[in-house]
């Protein structure tokens, strides 16, 4: 795999810790079939740089595959394109970020095959937890003092896109391999085990594509959006 040195740095602004590593991830990271990627981006670190130059970051704990033109799962099955889902036809490593339900974004990144993306479902913040918190409290419709856990602050994928005020104005379409406002890092080798799963929440889709093994999260991460048990309990 391709590595490239990234100069950019960040303070800690509440002495979280820091990812050790500031290699960007490259085209050849992303420019792979969608479930190597989903796997692949666990234990990797998510970089969030802000207006003021200050970085937020995080380590993906948790991702969903959708397949593309094939998938009844996916924004783009059956080849399906409109100014929405744009993103996921363009290069491996670009963002997709949509909103949905009418509040929430979710994050996602193309990869190789034809309308295919990986979704971040859940992360463990390392760098800027005061400034996450801050942004989730902006969310709330009345303002007031409240301070998630550390694990509760992006154990969704709307919530990681809250607390890293990924928005769809600001970061949707964009060349995660070039741009400065949003990239990943390569981190150390997860030593926990990957638990594959069923994706969440597209329950009015058909059974076949409905429990597909599309979902991957490391083993123990108090992060995670949802565990599966019964998956948990068949790696030894």
């Amino acid at each position: 795999m391709k590595r490239r040195a990234d100069a950019d740095g960040g303070a800690v602004d509440d002495g979280t810790k820091l990812s050790r590593s500031r290699f960007r991830l490259s085209d050849d990271f992303f420019d792979r079939p969608c479930q190597e990627v989903a796997v692949g981006l666990l234990g990797q670190t998510l970089v969030r740089q802000q207006e003021d130059g200050s970085q937020l970051r995080c380590r993906i704990v948790e991702t969903e595959c959708y397949l593309g033109v094939v998938d009844k799962a996916c924004h783009t099955f059956g080849g399906r394109r409109t100014e929405k889902n744009a993103p996921m036809y363009m290069k491996p490593g670009t963002s997709y970020v949509y909103f949905t339900y009418g509040m929430y974004h979710c994050f996602n990144i193309s990869s190789k095959e034809e309308g295919s993306a990986v979704l971040l479902r859940a992360a463990e913040p390392l760098e800027g937890e005061q400034t996450m918190q801050q942004h989730r409290r902006a969310h709330l419709k009345t303002p007031r003092d409240k301070a998630w856990k550390q694990h509760e602050l992006c154990n969704g994928p709307s919530k990681l896109c809250m607390s890293l005020a990924i928005e769809r104005f600001t970061c949707n379409a964009k060349d995660l391999t070039q741009w400065t406002g949003l990239w990943l890092e390569e981190a150390e080798r997860p030593a926990e085990a990957v638990v594959t799963s069923t994706r969440v929440g597209i329950d009015s889709v058909e059974k076949e594509w409905r429990l597909k093994p599309l979902r991957f999260y490391l083993l123990g991460s108090k992060s995670v959006s949802r565990r599966d048990k019964e998956q948990e309990g068949k790696i030894t």
